[in-house]
């Protein structure tokens, strides 16, 4: 770029200096400085940044013109589907429905909160078709965004929803203890709660529970508020009242108190460890609407106790995008299998063959093994053509990306543009220019980011690039040495960093392993090492004491490669924690019965890395299965 000045002095500026020293603007809110970048970077890839800087230093005050202005001028383009986005949900902060309507096209991609914005402008519109779409908010007692809780109050005069689902938010509002939004919900049912009366029934719901009167629908209301403050104080004793408590109330009413117990029980598994008075409860409770979140919390409760037929009860219960999803389908076909006829049987090998036709995840991979077809897929190397390498260094959205990585700006800006090329690749199904962009992005080390595009191929794949092995030398000495399968260790180490090196989580984990430092330091004294912090940076000591921790587990709890799995994620108490307590049960059964969201996906994950690692690694084609034997009950420890 030629000269330009910049006070005084005349100063050459590449693009990337530029970007940086825009960027301080930005942060000190200096529009002037960001009008005088905005004219001076207007023919850089990264050109568009000033301007929306500027206009996002007051988004909530600028005219809609200026946001749909910004979005024709950067068609398609990642900050201009963020800008629309956050203007969006700063327009229905300030209530300005109005104002937002005509910004609507422009976001493409919305995370939750944003969804949620948007769906209560297209409400306030007249859109009435948006209460249906949003159901699962409405039933929701989850923490969500406040844009999702305002949407679910604007579905509250909705006349498309019926008495049965205000029926339905009504107990899910009280079992959760939900007084101020169980008073309104219970207002358009024609119900009148008194919130002094639920504030004494909270105070002693087990007092309310003994004496309580049952002869009309607040009654049954403040029924089940009681139990399910009850239950969430002392959940053995809840149950063991159930019986009597739902003595003389209407059938379906009672369905909704075995409801309230057994949801509690199944939530609070963290607390209360499994019990199968609960999946009990969840059968008593089955003839009522289930929500979403009440249908998978029955059916993992079922396939903790491998009850077969509650689980198909459970699934059947799920709504039908809910039902098709491959695990559920997966687990509606071993229920199928447990069953003696032969009908049911032939049912789940069909359910399996097209599970295993369809893809190569982790309940793809659990399908192909009940069909004694072992996994070898990994070999495919697909390559971008020239023309493919062309049209990435041509393309607007990853030219951006690469940009900002040459400059190390931040991760948010970088992956942001990343991510969005990718998609916008996907959504034209370009496997050729996702394989150009895996591949340039691999050469330059930029892992994470690399995985990010390969995964997202549809027909031409590289599982070279999807499941990169760098460091390879020291996965296998160090594994080896550990006595672990060196797959399972880049399995779980792609899981954990995508090969970030840098890679810091919240609670202070680091490294590729992402090592806490209390086990860092407990690793180094059992090597017979000093510790020192700024080693875990370095890949050998990371890769070194994460193999060696590892190993380590996996002998504390029956050198079982999942509960271990579990373990390095949710620690070695709880993963032995959650372990049967009177007979063992298959490790599928185990996974999907973990009570942590975040354990169970990444149990998932790590097993199913570790079967595409071990065909990249040589060892085979691969059963998932083998990887997973069952799990042995708790007291053999």
């Amino acid at each position: 770029m030629g000269l330009i000045t910049l006070g005084c002095l005349p100063i050459a500026h590449a693009a990337e200096e530029q970007f940086n020293e825009a960027i301080k603007f930005a942060n000190s809110g200096n529009t002037a400085q960001l009008e005088y970048y905005r004219s001076a970077m207007q023919n850089d890839a990264l050109g568009y940044y000033p301007e929306y800087w500027m206009l996002n230093n007051n988004l909530g005050f600028q005219p809609a013109t200026n946001i749909i202005s910004f979005a024709q001028r950067y068609p398609q383009s990642a900050m201009a589907e963020k800008l629309a986005a956050d203007y969006v949900e700063e327009k229905v902060k300030q209530a300005d429905f109005k104002t937002a309507q005509p910004v609507l096209p422009y976001v493409t991609n919305p995370d939750q909160a944003e969804s949620c914005a948007v769906a209560q402008v297209r409400a306030k519109n007249g859109d009435t078709l948006v209460y249906a779409e949003y159901k699962d908010v409405w039933l929701t007692t989850e923490s969500q965004p406040e844009s999702c809780n305002g949407l679910g109050r604007l579905m509250l005069s909705s006349p498309l929803l019926t008495t049965t689902d205000r029926q339905q938010r009504l107990y899910a509002q009280l079992r959760a203890g939900q007084s101020g939004p169980a008073i309104a919900t219970a207002q358009t049912l024609g119900l009148n709660l008194s919130l002094a009366q639920l504030n004494q029934i909270q105070a002693d719901p087990l007092n309310y529970l003994w004496s309580a009167t049952k002869g009309t629908t607040v009654d049954y209301a403040y029924l089940v508020f009681a139990l399910g403050r009850a239950a969430d104080a002392d959940l053995n004793t809840a149950l063991q009242n159930l019986p009597r408590v739902v003595q003389g109330v209407p059938a379906d009413v009672q369905k909704y108190m075995y409801r309230t117990v057994a949801y509690i029980g199944g939530t609070t598994v963290m607390k209360n460890n499994f019990n199968p008075e609960v999946l009990k409860n969840f059968d008593y409770s089955y003839g009522v609407p289930f929500t979403p979140e009440e249908a998978e919390i029955y059916a993992r409760q079922a396939i903790r106790f491998g009850e077969w037929e509650s689980v198909l009860r459970a699934i059947d219960s799920m709504s039908v995008t809910q039902k098709q999803e491959d695990r559920w389908q997966y687990w509606m076909a071993r229920a199928y299998e447990n069953r003696k006829d032969q009908a049911s049987k032939q049912a789940a090998k069909s359910i399996y063959q097209r599970l295993a036709a369809a893809g190569d995840d982790y309940h793809n991979l659990l399908a192909k093994d009940h069909l004694g077809i072992r996994y070898n897929e990994a070999h495919d190397r697909a390559q971008p053509s020239a023309q493919d390498i062309q049209r990435l260094d041509q393309d607007i959205h990853f030219r951006r990306a690469f940009a900002l990585r040459n400059i190390n700006a931040s991760a948010t800006y970088t992956n942001r543009e990343w991510n969005w090329a990718v998609r916008q690749a996907y959504l034209k199904q370009d496997d050729g220019l996702l394989l150009a962009a895996a591949k340039r992005a691999t050469e330059m080390g930029w892992y994470d980011r690399a995985i990010y595009a390969a995964e997202r191929t549809l027909k031409r794949h590289n599982y070279a690039y999807r499941y990169a092995t760098p460091h390879q030398n020291l996965v296998v000495t160090h594994s080896k040495n550990a006595g672990i399968d060196p797959s399972w260790a880049y399995g779980l180490m792609r899981q954990e960093s995508r090969f970030v090196t840098t890679a810091r989580s919240h609670v202070g984990a680091g490294g590729l392993m992402q090592i806490m430092p209390a086990t860092a330091k407990d690793v180094a004294r059992k090597m017979g090492e000093t510790y020192n912090p700024a080693a875990l940076s370095d890949p050998n000591t990371n890769i070194r004491y994460g193999t060696y921790y590892l190993s380590m587990i996996q002998g504390m709890l029956s050198n079982s490669p999942v509960l271990a799995t579990a373990g390095y994620n949710a620690g070695l108490t709880r993963a032995r924690r959650w372990q049967p307590e009177f007979k063992s049960i298959a490790a599928d059964q185990y996974t999907e019965s973990i009570p942590l969201h975040e354990t169970r996906d990444y149990v998932k994950k790590v097993m199913t890395n570790a079967a595409h690692y071990g065909v990249l690694l040589g060892q085979g084609p691969q059963a998932i299965e083998s990887r997973m034997p069952p799990i042995p009950v708790r007291n053999t420890q």
